[in-house]
């Protein structure tokens, strides 16, 4: 509602702006610059600059092309409807159609005054630049995503560690309860986020990606591989055996949970890590069945963890 609110007042401004210039220098037709104003405006920088572009071309093309024609075959609604049937397909070759409610009412002043000169041509010109040019001065200011992003990935950090330190806690104890709604919240927040970078870097026009957009992938990925853990984990906490790894693997999910926003220490939670898989080749074979299956189970979850780790090493160095 912020935003929309913000894009209201911003629109507002420059229509009013445009029709003031516009009837300032005596333009005729002056109301349609706020027209314009309001059709050009857009979310972000890019959209609105891409807008304009095809609105402007479209524009001067059935200017140029109108004249012509009604000079040819009058002013009259049967050349209109020709010209429309006949433009329209020259829109979509030149992949402008977007422009061409703009371009149409341009085309309607033109069918009004039928006056095909340059003193018709450039009222219709002048009014088209004040309109996009005020769209674009207006559009210039775009308030900072970046507040909103950093709340958003501390919060998505937070969400990881509770999940993290809860499957620490199902490893301890298999009849621990966890409802497991930090997993649906913290893909909510990442997939609000993305859009909101997405936002950030389209207001940026010589950025063409945003590191954001990197952690938030990775969390992404990392989320997906936290989904496949806390099968895993509720598969070994339905044996009641207690190997030693399964301890020690507790102890070092609580470990990463309490160091999730920390990109500096991912080198020595790795190192943890294979330090806990060489004590796992220490230890003697499983005896029975069961054993085996948990001891697997565990040798899996472990491949997951270095899988999560390994993905934010990776990102972290592209970003840092």
């Amino acid at each position: 509602m912020v935003g929309m609110g913000y894009r209201t007042i911003k629109t507002a401004i420059g229509a009013g702006l445009a029709i003031w210039i516009a009837s300032l220098i005596d333009l005729e037709f002056a109301t349609f610059a706020a027209i314009i104003v309001i059709m050009c405006i857009e979310t972000t920088k890019k959209r609105t600059l891409n807008t304009i572009k095809e609105k402007f071309f479209a524009s001067l093309l059935s200017i140029i092309l109108g004249m012509v024609f009604f000079e040819l075959l009058g002013y009259n609604p049967i050349a209109f409807a020709v010209f429309i049937l006949l433009f329209v397909p020259i829109l979509l070759r030149a992949r402008i159609q977007n422009g061409f409610i703009t371009s149409m009412v341009v085309l309607l002043h033109i069918y009004t005054v039928q006056e095909a000169s340059l003193e018709t041509f450039l009222n219709e010109l002048y009014i088209i630049l004040i309109g996009m040019g005020i769209a674009i001065l207006v559009n210039s200011i775009m308030p900072s995503f970046k507040k909103s992003i950093n709340k958003n990935m501390f919060e998505i950090g937070e969400r990881f560690g509770i999940i993290l330190y809860e499957l620490a806690a199902y490893l301890r104890d298999n009849e621990r309860e966890w409802d497991g709604k930090e997993i649906i919240e913290a893909e909510d927040i990442i997939h609000k986020s993305k859009s909101i970078v997405i936002q950030d870097v389209e207001n940026h026009l010589f950025r063409a990606e945003n590191k954001d957009y990197h952690y938030l992938q990775m969390r992404g990925d990392q989320l997906e591989i936290l989904k496949k853990m806390v099968t895993i984990v509720h598969i070994i906490s339905s044996s009641d055996l207690h190997v030693k790894q399964r301890g020690m693997l507790a102890d070092f999910f609580e470990y990463v949970s309490q160091n999730v926003h920390s990109g500096d220490k991912i080198h020595i939670a790795l190192e943890r890590l294979e330090n806990y898989e060489a004590s796992i080749r220490e230890t003697e074979l499983p005896k029975t069945r069961e054993e085996f299956e948990v001891r697997a189970n565990l040798f899996y979850l472990n491949f997951e963890i270095k899988n999560y780790l390994t993905i934010k090493k990776k990102v972290f160095e592209v970003i840092d």
